[in-house]
Order: C-alpha cells, then sequence, then structure tokens
C-alpha cells in the first residue's frame, strides 16, 4: 500500500510560501546595486580622464578600441565555390599567391625594415665604449639570420608567382590550354608582385643608406678573425667557428652587397627539367607588357592629383616588374621606359619608408644599362636639374600649401563634425551615405597629400644635403600637426565613423552587386554555348557570392581577380564598367578607412629629422605671445603626438639589451629639448616678469606695452597636460614647481626679501592662475634667527650686541651694518630646541653662569674702588642724616651730584664716564639674565608643540603594558617603554619648567652676602645715580631714532633694570632701596619743576614774549620726557623684581625652605610606619 502511495508519479504538492518571491527581489535589488555602483564608477573614470587627458590621447592607451576591420574566419577554399572546378583552381592559386604576398609585406614593415632602421641607434658615440659595436652586431646577427630566410622566401614566391603566370598564358601549342585568356588581364597579380619586389627594393636602400650597419659589420669581422687567431681566449670551441664564418659570409653577400633585388630578378625562371618555360613565352611576355602598359597608364595619370592615392607606390613596383620583364625576356620597351623616366621630372623622389628616398631615374639607369646608353646624356641631366628645381620651388611654396592646408583642412573638420551630428533620414539615406563616404575619402586624400609633402621635402633635403631655412622648418611642422589633427578627428569621431563605415559599405557592396547582376543577365540572355562564355558567367557567380558578406580583404581580392575574367567578351558596357570600378575602389578604402588613415598619419620619420624640433618650440614660444597665433600653441600637442609615432616602430630593435634602452635614450632626449628651448625660457621669462612687475618702482626699464610690445605667457597654462611616453607634460605644473622652488630657495639665503617673493607668488596666481605653494619655513616664521648655540658660545658679544625687551620678550640688535637689525624671539629659541634637543637648555645656563661669574668679578672691582667706595659711604651717612627732614627720601640732588663727581674722575675717548661703564656692565648681566628666561620659556613653547598631539595629559595610557596584555614582540615593547619615557618627560617639563632664575640666585647669594664682600652691601645706594644715567643715556638714544644717522638709536634697554633687580636680589637689598623711596623722590621733583615752568608760561604769555615761550615749552617738554622715562623705569624694574621674588627677604625664604623640609619629611615617615608597621624605622 505504502509502495503506491509513493509512485513515480506521484508529485509533492507545491506550496507557495513566497520565498522564491523574496529571492527574486533580493537578487534584483543587488543587481540593481551593481549597476548603481558600476555607473558611477564609469563616470568617475571618464571625469578622472577628462582632467588629466590632454587634447590628444594615446591610441595605444585604449582601454576600449574598434577595430573596423572586416574580418572572418572562412578560408580561401570556402570562399571560392562555383560549378567550374577550373576557374576555383586559378583563382584559388592567385589569390593564396596574392595573400602570402601581403603577409611578407606586413612582416617586412613592421619588423625588418624598422629592425634595420633602428639599428645603431640609441647609443651616442660620446656614451659608446670600446667593443660596444661589436656586441651590437653580435646581437644583432640572428636579425639578419631571420632577414635571409625572409628574402629567401620572397624570391620562392617571385618565382612561384611567374611560374603561374607564365603557365596560364602559354605559347606552347602542345601544352593544355586551362582557360581562354585572350582578354583575361589579372591585373591584381602583376599589383601584388610589384608590392613583393617593391620590398626587396626598400631592403637593398636601407641596407644601403645605412653607413652604422656597414662600419659595425666590419669591426664585428675584425673581430671574428681575433677570435680564429685564439678561440681557448674566448671560450669559443674551432668547429663552431667555420660554419660560423660561412654564414656570415652567406649573410654578407645575401644581404649587405645590396644585391637583394637583384639576385631576386636573377634568378633561374625556367625550369631545368623540361617543366615551366618562361623566358621563351611569347604568349606571357606579351601579356607582361601589355599589363605594364596598362598599369602604368592607371598610375601616370594619377600621380600629382588631389584624388591620388597610392600611385607612388604603385609606380615603384612597375619599375620593378619593368626591370623584371628585362631580365626575364630580354627585351626592352623604349617608349615605356621613356615613359617611365619622365614621370621623375613630375615626380622627382619616393619615399619607400621612414627617411629612405627613392630615385627611379637612378634605379632604371643602373638596373638597365643597355636601355639606359640609347637615351642622351642631356635628358639624364635634366632629370637631375629638376629635382633641384623642384627642392627649391617647394622651399618657396611652402608657407602658401600649409596656408592653403590649413583652409582646407578646416573646412573638412568642420564638414566632418556637421555630417556626423546631424541624424541620418530614413527617407534620404542613400544620400547620407554618399555624402558621408566622400567626406571620409576626402580626409584620406589630404592625409595622403600632407604625408607625401612632408616626407618628400624633408628626405629630399637630407638626402641632397641642403640646408633647411627656418620658414621651411615651421610650415613643415605645421604640416605635421595638420595630418595628425586629421588622424585625431577620425578618432574622436570613431563612434560615428563605426557606425556609418558598416552602413556605407553595405551600400557600396549593394551598387556593384546591381552592377553585376545586369551584366550576369546580358551573358544569360546570350544563347550562344561556348567555354569562354561559361567561365564568365562562373566568373560573375564567384563575385556575386562573395561580394555578399563582410567585406574583408580576401573577399576583395576575390571580387577582383574573378572580374579579371568576368569582363571580357564585352559583358560590360563602357558607361557601367568605369562606375563599378571606382564603387570597388571606395569599398578598398571605405573598409580598411582606420588602417590606411593610420598609416598615412604616421609620423615615425619624424625620428630621423628631430632635429627640427627644437626650432619648432622656439617659434611656438616666440608665436605664442601674440594672440593672433594662438592656435600654434594648441597645436602643440598634435606634435607630441607625432613624435610618439615611432614607440611602436622602436619596439623592434634589436641590437640592444632591450628596445626600452631606446625608448629611455628617445624620451631623454625630446625631454631635454622641451626643457631647454620652452619650459625653462617660459620659466625665466615669467620669473623676470614677476620681478619687472614687482619692483616697478624702481623703473628698471621700458614697460610701456605701446612701445616694448605686449608678451601674455598665460596662454601656456590654458594648455591640457600633453601625453608623452609614461609622463603627462604639465606646462602649468612644471612652471609652478619652478617658480615655488626658486622662490623658496632665495626666500632662505635672503631673509629680508619674504616679503617681495611673498608678493611675487602672490602676482603669479593673479596675472597667470598658478596655484603656488606657501614657503612653510620652520614653525611657519620667515626666519630662523639666531641658533641657541652660536648665542651660547659666544655669550659676552650677544649681551653687548643686543638689546632686550622685557614686555615681548624679545632682543633686538643694537646697531647693523645691513638694511635690517636682527631679532630673536621664543619662536627661534624654541625653533633651536627643536633642532638640537632639550639637553641645550641646562648646557646654555651653565655658560651663563660661567659668563656672570666673570661680570661679577668686575662688578667686584668696581665697587672695591676707593673713589667710588668712599662716596658711597658718605652718602649713606648722608642719607641716615637727613632722611627725617627729606620724608624718608633720597634727594634728587645728591644722585645728580654723586653722577657729575664720577665724570670729574675721568672719561674714556668715546666719551664714557665710569658710571657709564658700570650701567652697561649691569645691563649685560641683566641681558644674561633675560636670556636665561627666553630659554625657560622657548623650552616650555617647544614642549607645548610637542605635547599637543597627547589627547589627555591627566591621563595618558600606559603603552608599555597595553603592548604587554596584545603579546606583541620584545621590539615593540622597548619600543612603547621609550613612547612612555618620552611622554613623561614632555608631561612633567611642560607642568613644571626649570627655576633657572632661583638656581642662579641660588649660586650666587651666599658668596654675595658673605661677610667678606662687605663692600658690595654699598650698592643699593649706587642705583639712584645709575637710573639718572640710565635715563640720560635711554633719551639721548630714544632721540636718535628721528635723526638721518641712527648710530646708537634703541627704543628699548631692560636689561638694566633686570641687572639691577637681580643684583639686589643677591644682596638682599630691596628693603634698603626701597627705604631710599627714590622714584618717589624723583616723581616729586619733576612734578614740582613742571608746576613751576606752567606757571612761568602763564605769566609770560600776557607779555607775549615768543622765544622765551618757545624756551619754556622746550623745558616743559624735557622734564616731561625725563618723567616719563623715570616711570617707564620704575615699571620695568618693578616687573623685573617679580622673577625674584621680591616680597621675600633671604630670612623669611631661609624659613620657608626650612618648614618644607620638615614637613616633606614627616610625610615620609608616616608612609614608612603605615607601609611596614613590624619593622623599627631606623635599623
Amino acid at each position: 500500500m505504502a509502495l503506491e502511495t509513493l509512485s513515480p508519479d506521484w508529485e509533492f504538492d507545491r506550496l507557495d510560501d513566497g520565498s522564491q518571491k523574496i529571492h527574486a527581489e533580493v537578487q534584483l535589488k543587488n543587481y540593481g546595486k551593481f549597476l548603481e555602483e558600476y555607473t558611477s564608477q564609469l563616470k568617475r573614470i571618464e571625469d578622472a580622464l577628462d582632467d588629466s587627458v590632454g587634447d590628444v590621447w594615446d591610441f595605444s592607451l585604449d582601454p576600449i578600441a574598434l577595430k573596423l576591420l572586416p574580418y572572418e574566419q572562412s578560408s580561401l577554399l570556402e570562399l571560392i565555390k562555383t560549378e567550374n572546378k577550373v576557374l576555383n583552381k586559378v583563382i584559388t592559386v592567385y589569390a593564396a599567391l596574392c595573400c602570402e604576398i601581403k603577409k611578407l609585406k606586413y612582416e617586412a614593415e613592421t619588423k625588418f625594415y624598422n629592425g634595420l632602421l633602428f639599428y645603431g641607434e640609441g647609443a651616442t658615440d660620446s656614451s659608446m665604449v670600446e667593443g660596444d659595436c661589436q656586441i651590437q652586431m653580435g646581437r644583432f646577427v640572428s636579425f639578419l639570420q631571420e632577414l635571409s630566410c625572409f628574402v629567401t622566401r620572397c624570391y620562392e614566391v617571385v618565382v612561384n608567382v611567374v611560374h603561374q603566370l607564365a603557365v596560364l598564358y602559354t605559347s606552347n601549342k602542345n601544352a593544355p590550354k586551362i582557360i581562354e585568356t585572350s582578354g583575361v588581364h589579372f591585373q591584381a597579380m602583376y599589383e601584388h608582385l610589384g608590392e613583393l619586389l617593391t620590398i626587396l627594393i626598400t631592403l637593398d636602400e636601407i641596407i644601403d643608406n645605412h653607413a652604422t650597419l656597414k662600419d659595425h659589420w666590419t669591426m664585428y669581422k675584425r673581430l671574428l678573425k681575433s677570435v680564429h687567431h685564439n678561440p681557448s681566449k674566448f671560450g669559443i670551441p674551432e668547429d663552431k667557428l667555420k660554419p660560423f664564418e660561412k654564414l656570415l659570409l652567406k649573410l654578407e653577400c645575401q644581404l649587405l652587397d645590396g644585391m637583394i633585388f637583384q639576385a631576386c630578378i636573377e634568378q633561374q625562371f625556367d625550369s631545368l627539367n623540361g617543366g615551366v618555360s618562361v623566358s621563351k613565352n611569347s604568349t606571357f611576355a606579351e601579356e607582361f607588357a601589355h599589363t605594364l602598359r596598362t598599369a602604368f597608364s592607371n598610375v601616370e595619370a594619377k600621380l600629382g592629383e588631389p584624388s591620388e592615392i597610392d600611385q607612388r607606390d604603385k609606380y615603384v613596383g612597375i619599375c620593378g616588374l619593368f626591370v623584371l620583364h628585362f631580365q626575364v625576356f630580354r627585351t626592352v620597351d623604349k617608349k615605356l621606359y621613356k615613359s617611365l623616366l619622365d614621370v621623375c621630372k613630375k615626380v622627382p623622389a619616393i619615399t619607400l619608408t621612414a627617411n629612405i628616398i627613392w630615385f627611379a631615374d637612378n634605379f632604371l639607369i643602373q638596373k638597365i644599362p643597355a636601355a639606359a646608353k640609347l637615351l642622351d646624356k642631356k635628358s639624364i641631366h635634366t632629370v637631375k636639374t629638376q629635382r633641384e628645381n623642384f627642392l627649391q620651388q617647394r622651399a618657396q611654396s611652402l608657407t602658401k600649401d600649409m596656408q592653403s592646408y590649413y583652409v582646407l583642412v578646416s573646412s573638412w573638420m568642420t564638414k566632418m563634425e556637421s555630417i556626423l551630428s546631424k541624424e541620418q533620414r530614413a527617407t534620404r539615406f542613400s544620400e547620407d551615405l554618399s555624402n558621408r563616404c566622400n567626406v571620409f575619402i576626402q580626409g584620406f586624400l589630404y592625409a595622403y597629400s600632407l604625408s607625401t609633402i612632408i616626407k618628400t621635402t624633408m628626405n629630399l633635403y637630407m638626402s641632397m644635403q641642403k640646408p633647411m631655412t627656418k620658414t621651411s622648418v615651421k610650415a613643415l611642422c605645421r604640416l605635421v600637426e595638420l595630418l595628425k589633427a586629421i588622424e585625431h578627428m577620425f578618432y574622436r569621431r570613431s563612434m560615428v565613423v563605426a557606425d556609418s563605415v558598416t552602413h556605407i559599405t553595405q551600400h557600396l557592396q549593394y551598387q556593384a552587386l546591381h552592377s553585376i547582376s545586369v551584366a550576369k543577365k546580358r551573358v544569360i540572355s546570350d544563347k550562344k554555348y561556348s567555354e569562354q562564355r561559361l567561365d564568365v558567367l562562373s566568373a560573375l557567380v564567384l563575385a556575386e557570392n562573395t561580394l555578399n558578406g563582410p567585406s574583408t580583404r580576401q573577399r576583395r581580392l576575390i571580387v577582383s581577380l574573378a572580374l579579371s575574367v568576368g569582363t571580357q567578351m564585352k559583358t560590360f558596357k563602357d558607361e557601367e564598367l568605369v562606375p563599378l570600378q571606382l564603387v570597388l575602389k571606395k569599398l578598398d578604402l571605405i573598409s580598411e578607412l582606420t588602417e590606411r588613415v593610420r598609416a598615412q598619419c604616421d609620423c615615425c620619420f619624424l625620428y630621423w629629422h628631430r632635429a627640427v624640433f627644437p626650432i619648432y618650440l622656439d617659434d611656438v614660444y616666440e608665436n605664442a605671445v601674440d594672440s593672433a597665433r594662438l592656435h600654434y600653441v594648441f597645436f602643440n600637442k598634435y606634435m607630441f603626438s607625432a613624435l610618439r609615432d615611432c614607440v611602436p616602430a622602436m619596439m623592434h630593435a634589436r641590437h640592444l639589451e632591450s628596445y626600452e634602452v631606446l625608448l629611455e635614450c628617445y624620451d631623454k632626449e625630446i625631454m631635454e629639448v622641451l626643457n631647454e628651448h620652452l619650459l625653462d625660457k617660459l620659466c625665466k621669462e615669467i620669473e623676470k616678469d614677476l620681478r619687472l612687475s614687482v619692483h616697478t618702482h624702481l623703473k628698471l626699464d621700458d614697460r610701456n606695452p605701446f612701445r616694448v610690445g605686449m608678451k601674455d605667457l598665460a596662454h601656456f597654462f590654458f594648455l591640457n597636460p600633453i601625453r608623452f611616453f609614461n609622463r603627462f607634460i604639465d606646462i602649468k605644473a612644471y612652471v609652478t614647481h619652478y617658480l615655488d622652488k626658486t622662490f623658496y630657495n632665495l626666500t632662505t639665503v635672503a631673509l629680508h626679501d619674504w616679503a617681495t617673493y611673498s608678493e611675487m607668488r602672490n602676482l603669479a596666481t593673479q596675472r597667470y592662475g598658478l596655484s603656488m605653494t606657501e614657503a612653510h619655513l620652520p614653525s611657519q616664521t620667515l626666519e630662523q634667527g639666531l641658533d641657541v648655540l652660536e648665542i651660547m658660545r659666544n655669550i659676552h658679544v650677544f649681551v653687548s650686541r643686543y638689546l632686550y625687551n622685557l614686555n615681548n620678550q624679545i632682543f633686538i640688535e643694537r646697531t647693523s651694518n645691513n638694511k635690517h637689525l636682527n631679532t630673536i624671539n621664543i619662536r627661534h629659541i624654541a625653533n633651536s630646541i627643536r633642532t638640537h634637543g632639550t639637553g641645550i637648555m641646562n648646557t646654555t645656563v651653565n655658560f651663563t653662569y660661567q659668563f656672570l661669574r666673570k661680570k661679577f668679578y668686575i662688578f667686584s672691582q668696581f665697587m672695591y674702588d676707593e673713589h667710588i667706595k668712599s662716596r658711597l659711604i658718605k652718602d649713606i651717612r648722608f642719607f641716615r642724616e637727613v632722611k627725617d627732614q627729606n620724608d624718608h627720601k633720597y634727594p634728587f640732588e645728591r644722585a645728580d651730584k654723586f653722577n657729575r663727581g664720577i665724570r670729574k674722575l675721568g672719561i674714556t675717548p668715546d666719551g664714557q664716564s665710569y658710571l657709564d661703564q658700570f650701567r652697561q656692565l649691569i645691563s649685560q648681566i641683566g641681558n644674561a639674565m633675560g636670556y636665561v628666561r627666553m630659554i625657560r620659556s622657548g623650552g616650555l613653547h617647544c614642549c607645548s608643540s610637542a605635547i599637543r598631539f597627547v589627547p589627555d595629559l591627566e591621563d595618558i595610557v600606559n603603552f608599555e603594558e597595553l603592548v604587554k596584555e596584545e603579546g606583541l614582540s620584545e621590539e615593540t615593547q622597548k619600543a612603547a617603554r621609550q613612547l612612555d619615557s618620552v611622554l613623561s618627560d614632555l608631561t612633567r617639563n611642560f607642568a613644571e619648567g626649570t627655576e633657572y632664575f632661583k638656581m642662579l640666585v641660588d649660586v650666587f647669594a651666599p658668596e654675595f652676602r658673605s661677610p667678606k664682600n662687605m663692600h658690595l652691601r654699598n650698592f643699593y645706594i649706587i642705583v639712584p645715580p645709575l637710573t639718572l644715567n640710565f635715563v640720560e643715556h635711554s633719551i639721548s638714544c630714544k632721540e636718535k631714532l628721528n635723526k638721518k644717522n641712527k648710530s646708537g638709536a634703541a627704543f628699548t634697554d631692560d636689561g638694566f633694570a633686570m641687572g639691577v633687580a637681580y643684583i639686589l636680589k643677591l644682596l638682599d637689598q630691596y628693603q634698603e632701596f626701597d627705604s631710599l623711596h627714590w622714584f618717589q623722590s624723583v616723581r616729586e621733583k619733576y612734578v614740582k619743576e613742571i608746576r613751576a615752568v606752567a606757571k612761568q608760561q602763564n605769566v609770560q604769555s600776557t607779555n607775549q614774549d615768543e622765544k622765551l615761550l618757545q624756551t619754556m615749552n622746550l623745558t616743559h617738554k624735557r622734564l616731561e620726557v625725563c618723567l616719563q622715562e623715570f616711570e617707564l623705569l620704575y615699571f620695568s624694574l618693578s616687573s623685573a623684581r617679580i622673577f625674584f621674588r621680591a616680597d621675600k627677604t633671604a630670612a623669611e625664604e631661609s624659613q620657608e625652605k626650612k618648614e618644607k623640609e620638615e614637613e616633606s619629611g614627616k610625610a615620609s615617615n608616616g608612609d614608612l610606619s603605615n607601609s611596614t608597621p613590624a619593622e623599627p624605622v631606623v635599623k
């Protein structure tokens, strides 16, 4: 029963629980998200390319490229299928041979031409060492071996083509007839054979013109001779030398003797074993000659015309075929020979490849000397003179040609943009396609004409070794730019071109099929049967079938061969045949449009003419300043695109370790030229312009734009970056970097010019739109100032040459020979400490201590002097006697009297009294203390800068513990320990700082206060006369600020106040000095005098005595100035006393210290007793 229930046809009851729908929605959502991300990613790529990519892009870097060349995988045997088996075989053989020739041509153009041309490049004579030539040739031998095999293959193909044609066009009556050939002319076969002979001619010309290759070959042979004499020295077995020498001999005979083409045509074409007969085949000879005449007449008509496409290349092939015909059949068509030579008048030279130029007259005369003898020498000479005349005419007309082509190409580009932008109309589709086809072909024709003019002119100048004028060079460079502009036009619109090309191809195929179908109907309608008519019909069917498919090169070749058979017996009327041939030519062009355009616009030849590049750049620079010729700057990018064209060709170089060496050498050379002739010039000119603009007030030169012209170099900065090799040349960035570097370096050399360079930086941004970088010198200051080490070593010089300002904490140079005075502030000190480390602070204080010791010795001597000591004791005694009468104020007159009395003791040669010198001594001591204060502030400043990255000073984590928890390596733990140590040091230094003043007081105070130095206790009484002396000196210095001669001028000298405060602290004499109430006494004296003068002024104002009034005004002003100076000194002294804790006497300080020690002692005992109660406190 259970089995029946679970039978195979039973189905599970599907419950729709909605899970499938949920999954589908999730997947759909994910897919939508992916598409959004992908779209944004593509957008970012597009934006990035738009910003950085210049207007001219390197095609080789396309991430996605469109290849428009039609392609299919069908073989020739599959394509050539008709009922006529014999015709099939004939067409198949000829098509296969033509395809083989095309392959050989491609290999020669890409691999062998370039390998030979670039041999010896990439190493200058100066950089080459002995033996480099031989090494290069050693690497190159394998390439020559490959070339030898290639040439041999070419010989075999030439023989095969000749044999195949000779068998078809046989004059032997006994031989079987393959097909009727009376009206059949396989033009395509001869064209392809001509192409193959052109390859051999080109190889001969390249090697013939390559002096370096021949020199290196000779050196290599000499080396081989040396090896032959002593093979063991070079580690080469003797049995291998002989075959190698034979190989080299074979290579030299085959390739290097200039006999590649000659050896080909001198081959044995007649089969020795009674096979194919060629030289005796009159039918073939006649057919060969007829085809040559036909081909020449077609080529000659187009040579030099605007519609010329590839006739020059065909002309070279015809000359090769003509020589082959002469060599095989030993007959010369004199009329054709003369016609071939006459072409040289119209086309004096043809460029075969790169810089290899070919002269048809030399070739024909050399290869067929028998026919050349029949010509008169005058006609041969005429050809040569015609060549020189052509070059002269070309040089004269180059500028005119350039201008006309500029107009033509510009209008073509406009037409191209216009026609490709319009939407195709369904009603007039055929007309639109024809228009597009014509515009594309026109662009290609312009490219061909430009390429021909440039190559022929440049190579002719080079070949004939004639100098080129600058005008010619400029015109040729402009033509190169136009040529690249055409290529980039096709590239830029490649999407639309790709779309159009397929439609145009189909349209042309339709036209061709229509013509063929008309002819086919005509053949079918004729009921007369013959083998020839059957061949024609089969050929037309084959052409028709082949055209129904992609327009590949193979299919077009088959159509061409089939129509060679199909056009006999007047199957086409003349008015039908010409349009058909035109349609097929267009089909050829359109099918290979992008490849042909690229080939014509390839400027690889510029590598051999790169000497024109400096002249071109000079012209760009000179003409860019004229806004009317601004387009030259923007065409500059096309020149770089042209210079880059030789890169793919260079990759085939085989004489160096790697082709990269050659590329690097070329890149370096071009960049050096660019820097020298454009970028560096531009940088210098812009720097000069900025300097002159900033210094216009100096009137350095005439800046009137109406007289000297206007140079607007800003146009260069509108250019997008230009790609060259693996770099972008960004003119704007280059100039910006140059200016940044120059301004920075010059600011560091001359710090006082920082403002000038800052102004120039701003001007560069405004005038040229350059994004300049600020010169971030250390700590964002524009000068480093004197270094702490320097000051420390010369502290005696520093304190005498610099003046201290107490409030701003700044030192100012007393006098200088420069335009500026140096200043030193906390930031400079902090910078120095950051440079040398915090350890330098203690060393500096030690040096200051040594300095103070010396100064205090002089101080003690002065105070001990009998003249001084006696006067001071007398003054102390006097004050004690009169203080009750004077309200405990030291009399101003007494201080003044002391001042004058000291002056009577004698003065120095520069007019200074002993008291002046004593004041300077105290100022220097004060400056030293001010410097110590600045050191401390600088240290705290430096600590705060360093510790600002610590988030919380109250809660600093222990990194060593964290690292140990994570189980990291010993090295990491050590680093963490170091970091903890640094952080704790910084925190402690930042929180406390070191009390250097207290240290310097503590170290000297005991000595100052000892009984043996009792003479120093008189110091407080000398302070009043000292302050008087200081105020006089200060007023004198400040008055000098307004004078022209500012020698001795100063506006601050707080070192004196600092010194007085310090010494009073050392002597513990603040109370004694305060008991003099000196500053109150001074104030009362001056206030009293000011009032008296004011009273007199009021009396005299009524008497109208002006002179007396003026005198009184001056007296009033002088008294106010003196009072103000005393007030300033009082404030400075009061401020300075704060540093030395003036509120406490020595006894109070020692008492406080004692109490602190007792408290700390108790605390430590308490800790010990709490921590170890069982142990006794003292053991």
